[in-house]
Order: structure tokens, then C-alpha cells, then sequence
């Protein structure tokens, strides 16, 4: 299964990559080679995490305090959010209607 991330869920994760690299050395490294772990477990079972609604999952990470919000788009894995679990949880939904990201939803749905 294909995975592709919406921008701003790129741009969280090498966010949180880079604050906890900044935190402790090689803390950030961790953190990614968790987020491939988790990605990998729903990659496997798309189906099996938590439903945030008809189209949405969320996956938590073992190790830190993320979530990993994402639709199954054909046979694309559509990363909307890497998100911290304590902050604005909800912000991820207003991420499907935008415009810029509709393009890249649109995108993977007509492969």
C-alpha cells in the first residue's frame, strides 16, 4: 500500500522530529523509526484503528503521546494529521476541506 501525506501532516511530523531531536540527541530518530512502526501496523490493518468518523482512522503511537490520523483512499494510505494527542484534536477535519489539499486528495483517488 501506497502512503502519502496531506502537507501539513509532513510538515508536523518533521516538526515533532526536530523539537524532540532538540530535546535529547537522536531522540527525534526515535521518534520517526516509531511514527514507520506505527505506519506499518495500520498499513497491515488499515481497518483495525479507532474510527473518527466514515472515512477516518486514528492509529496512536506506543512510545509518544501521537496519533497518526488517516483515510484508505484505493490503495493509498492518506496521512491527514501526525498529531500530538493533548493538542486541538480536532483541527485535522478542517485539513479535508481545504482547498490545496483537495488537489492532493483528488490526486491519489484517480490512480
Amino acid at each position: 500500500m501506497e502512503i502519502a501525506f496531506l502537507p501539513p501532516a509532513k510538515d508536523e511530523l518533521a516538526e515533532a522530529i526536530a523539537y524532540y531531536n532538540s530535546q535529547s540527541e537522536g531522540l527525534g530518530y526515535e521518534f520517526a523509526a516509531e511514527i514507520k512502526r506505527t505506519l506499518e501496523r495500520i498499513a497491515q490493518y488499515p481497518d483495525a484503528w479507532f474510527k473518527l468518523s466514515n472515512h477516518t482512522h486514528r492509529c496512536r503511537t506506543n512510545r509518544f503521546p501521537y496519533g497518526i490520523i488517516y483515510q484508505v483512499r484505493k490503495e493509498i494510505l492518506l496521512i491527514v494529521a501526525v498529531m500530538h494527542l493533548s493538542r486541538e484534536p480536532e483541527s485535522w477535519k478542517s485539513r479535508l476541506k481545504k482547498k490545496f489539499n483537495q488537489r492532493t486528495i483528488e490526486q491519489y483517488e484517480n490512480k
